[in-house]
């Protein structure tokens, strides 16, 4: 009797623990969004690395957000796959937007870099702007009051 109360109670908990893992397998693989939350304390560390805060799927979409940190210009920017969606929280930067690049060179699988941008359209970003800049756009930060701080989604 008492081995058989111990071989029910083993199964028991085997069932509980597999119905559970059953269901984070379950949750991981639907297409049902999962929420994710961070405190501003690891927001603030984020900002300071100048790191990727999360990085992951949402439905077929594959998406990263950065916390990003300017303190000088940059080079220009090409993203053949990926979607740039930026929210400005502290700063004012001076951003061009299409237009040609200049001195073009290929740093990563379908990521192209530049010197600078001929033409284009100018952006006087500032607290609380938001601006997507869509695959295959050139852009760049041209002139930055430091510190510029703001949220980079990327979306492939």
């Amino acid at each position: 009797m008492y081995i058989r109360k111990n071989i029910m109670l083993g199964l028991a908990v085997v069932l509980i623990a597999g119905i559970g893992f059953s269901r984070t397998l379950a949750q991981e693989k639907s297409s049902s969004p999962v929420v994710t939350y961070f405190e501003h304390e690891k927001v603030n560390a984020s900002f300071a690395k100048n790191a990727p805060l999360f990085g992951g799927e949402s439905g077929v979409g594959k998406f990263k957000v950065l916390t990003a940190r300017r303190d000088r210009p940059g080079e220009v920017e090409i993203h053949n796959l990926d979607t740039d969606i930026f929210y400005i929280v502290s700063g004012t930067a001076t951003f061009v937007t299409g237009g040609k690049a200049l001195e073009t060179k290929t740093t990563a699988p379908d990521e192209i870099r530049g010197k600078s941008i001929e033409g284009g359209d100018s952006h006087q970003l500032s607290k609380g702007d938001v601006i997507f800049i869509p695959n295959g756009i050139p852009h760049w930060f041209k002139e930055v009051k430091a510190p510029f701080l703001y949220f980079v989604v990327k979306v492939r």
